[in-house]
């Protein structure tokens, strides 16, 4: 017999913190009664048509509870009170919040964005339940989000209301619902006992945590205890995050089963805005406890504090003060040999750009610590579009000696200065105080340097477990895991998530036509196709004149698209190519009318209200449910260094192209590209259908 589990929907909680305590103490006595068979009876539970016959209620006094089952899971998405309607089972799911949304009911693709970038209508529709501050009390929000709230009257209004997103959707589902197919895509959160819920309700926090479903729950524990790393790949949303994380839960039982009484566990995250969100969920999966075992960290701030602690400077060289050394270096540079290789030299590096000089420097024989001018004249240089000839090779080298010795007489440093010296202190045994497990997530993005630091502070290989997607690689930084660090062979033990749980399938392949134009770098071997969890519109591209024009697009936009997917500005993002387009569009957007605000990846509140700007590297890491990607028509982009080859040129154009596929697949359900009408920029190719809408049907 089935040991049956609940989990539920956000939904599912915020309605039930609107009941009275004696009504929701009834809802979870029906709850111990569905455990015991979820299975429709002709009486009080029932199958609907809805969700394709999934979906099911269950009758609790004046209540009908709505969910889904699966071995060994009921999820509960949503409870309604009852009305007049519910007695026709017809009916019953309507009430659960105003009908389907266009994707579901089968309107075309671009009858959705026909809707999305329409005007919206300035007569609202008035809330079916009035809010007040007995209710704001009940569902726990803040006080000083009263007064905003208490005074909407309509459901356009709610969504426009400045509050941060998670007391809006409390409030949306208390007071207007959402359809079902939209609680339906919602995660699922783990609920060890309804009294949780009544805890939850009476006021106790209890932080709640996803379920993983089969495949993710197997590799959360795979290949635990062996003698050699693990390696887990997958595309963007396949929870590769998640399962890093619990990951570190099923890490820590291993060692204290293997009597480790103070485990020291490290876990790095790619972005300062992971960290606090990482800390909070490990907090709750391994509880107080052994949450003190843990350090929660970028990669690059344990690295820094190594290289620092060994003698490295602390002043960091910025990227303008970096051209203007390199400069002086080629200047200064020694070239060696007789006057006829001397002039070859000088030649050599007159036909190098000084970007492609610096990113050589810095990416090559920095991030991958390369040491003596014979290493470099033989080492490969994956994700470099331009081969280099043993002439030119010798002058990069020369020119590099040149850049040290001037960054050392500066006391400066850069990254990858930092990420080297921490290597270089580490596997010389100089670091004291090493992990017993290290989890490094998005390790795509990671200088090897980076890399074999990491790894070598682990005490044995056993212990060492990353998480990578080649395709999401901004940095073109390809590489053999094996050449990084000897301990990193992952035979039998790389595991590949396929399910993505974030994207719809639409941006999915949108984003990964995009990118086929392109011949990304992969590390050794791409995951395969992913399977979709969730549909929706296919994303729309649209070329404008002039800014103006983006900045109304981007408000009719964002003012449609979250009415339907009944959410709040909050939920929204723009994401820029560079500081100053980000910088426009919010400025552009205040004047609309649309709350909006710039956000670096280091301080963003994912919570705040209003869309939030930022550039497109700074989104990696972060998820929206709205996204759109705008602001390419304030200069050329990417901009070009002028003598650049075109291998040069090539590989800049694939690098941000690498980049517009993060971008892309930070997008949860709705995408828009904003393009100048009359741009000719390669990054900007290949936005066409059948995977892009781009607006020709409604002009036909």
């Amino acid at each position: 017999m089935t040991d049956w589990q609940f989990s539920f929907k956000p939904t599912f909680l915020h309605e039930l913190q609107s009941f009275e305590p004696k009504e929701s103490a009834q809802v979870l006595k029906k709850l111990d009664l569905l455990a015991q068979d979820p299975t429709p009876d002709a009486k009080t539970k029932k199958q609907l048509r809805h969700l394709g016959g999934k979906l099911h209620r269950v009758r609790s006094g004046d209540f009908r509870i709505f969910y889904t089952f699966h071995e060994p899971f009921i999820s509960l998405l949503s409870v309604k009170r009852r009305n007049e309607r519910t007695y026709d089972d017809d009916v019953e799911a309507e009430d659960l919040g105003g009908g389907q949304t266009p994707e579901v009911a089968g309107q075309a693709s671009d009858e959705t964005w026909s809707q999305w970038l329409a005007q919206p209508a300035k007569k609202g529709t008035q809330l079916a339940r009035a809010i007040t501050e007995g209710l704001l009390d009940t569902l726990k929000v803040p006080a000083q989000f009263h007064a905003a709230l208490v005074s909407v009257g309509t459901e356009e209004d709610l969504l426009d209301c400045a509050v941060p997103q998670d007391v809006l959707s409390r409030v949306i589902d208390a007071v207007t619902g959402r359809p079902i197919e939209q609680v339906a895509d919602q995660p699922d959160l783990v609920l060890e006992a309804p009294d949780d819920l009544l805890r939850y309700r009476d006021g106790e926090l209890l932080g709640f945590l996803l379920r993983l479903n089969a495949e993710q729950e197997k590799l959360a524990g795979w290949a635990l205890g062996g003698k050699g790393p693990t390696l887990l790949k997958g595309g963007p949303g396949t929870g590769k995050s998640t399962i890093a994380l619990y990951r570190v839960r099923e890490m820590i039982r291993v060692l204290r089963e293997a009597k480790v009484e103070s485990p020291r566990v490290l876990f790095t995250t790619y972005t300062r805005a992971l960290t606090r969100v990482s800390e909070q969920l490990l907090l709750t999966l391994v509880g107080p406890e052994d949450m003190k075992f843990i350090d929660v960290r970028t990669a690059d701030s344990v690295l820094r504090q190594i290289a620092i602690d060994g003698g490295a400077s602390a002043n960091l060289l910025d990227s303008r003060d970096a051209k203007g050394m390199l400069t002086k270096a080629i200047e200064s540079a020694t070239f060696v040999g007789n006057s006829l290789k001397i002039a070859s030299q000088k030649e050599a590096v007159a036909k190098l750009s000084k970007d492609f000089l610096l990113e050589e420097i810095l990416s090559v024989i920095e991030g991958r610590g390369l040491s003596t001018l014979e290493q470099y004249l033989v080492a490969a240089r994956p994700g470099r579009k331009l081969a280099l000839a043993k002439v030119q090779r010798e002058t990069v080298w020369r020119v590099r000696d040149a850049f040290v010795a001037l960054l050392e007489a500066s006391g400066a440093t850069t990254v990858e200065g930092w990420r080297r010296r921490a290597a270089e202190r580490v596997k010389a045994g100089e670091v004291a105080g090493r992990y017993d497990a290290v989890l490094i997530d998005e390790a795509q993005d990671l200088a090897p340097t980076a890399i074999a630091a990491l790894v070598g502070m682990c005490k044995s290989p056993g212990g060492v477990f990353l998480a990578a997607d080649a395709n999401q690689s901004i940095y073109g930084a390809g590489f053999r895991w094996s050449d990084v660090h000897e301990w990193l062979k992952f035979q039998g033990r790389t595991g590949v998530l396929r399910s993505n749980f974030r994207s719809t399938r639409e941006i999915g392949e949108a984003a990964n036509a995009y990118l086929s134009r392109g011949a990304a770098t992969a590390l050794e071997g791409e995951p395969a196709e992913a399977l979709y969890v969730h549909s929706g519109p296919v994303p729309a591209v649209r070329a404008v004149e002039d800014p103006a024009d983006e900045t109304k697009l981007l408000g009719r936009f964002f003012k449609q698209a979250t009415r339907t997917l009944r959410l709040g500005l909050g939920a929204c993002a723009v994401l820029a190519p560079t500081n100053d387009a980000a910088r426009r569009i919010v400025s552009e957007l205040a004047v609309a009318g649309v709350t909006a605000k710039k956000v670096d990846a280091a301080d963003i509140e994912l919570t705040e209200p209003g869309v939030k700007v930022l550039t497109l590297k700074n989104a990696k890491g972060l998820e929206f449910p709205i996204v759109a990607l705008a602001g390419f028509g304030d200069r050329t982009y990417p901009p070009m260094p002028p003598q650049a080859t075109d291998e040069e040129r090539d590989e800049i154009i694939e690098r941000e192209r690498r980049t517009m596929f993060v971008a892309m697949t930070r997008a949860m359900r709705a995408l828009l590209v904003v393009t100048p009408a009359d741009t000719t920029s390669p990054l900007l190719e290949g936005l066409t259908p059948p995977d892009w809408n781009d607006g020709r049907e409604e002009q036909g």
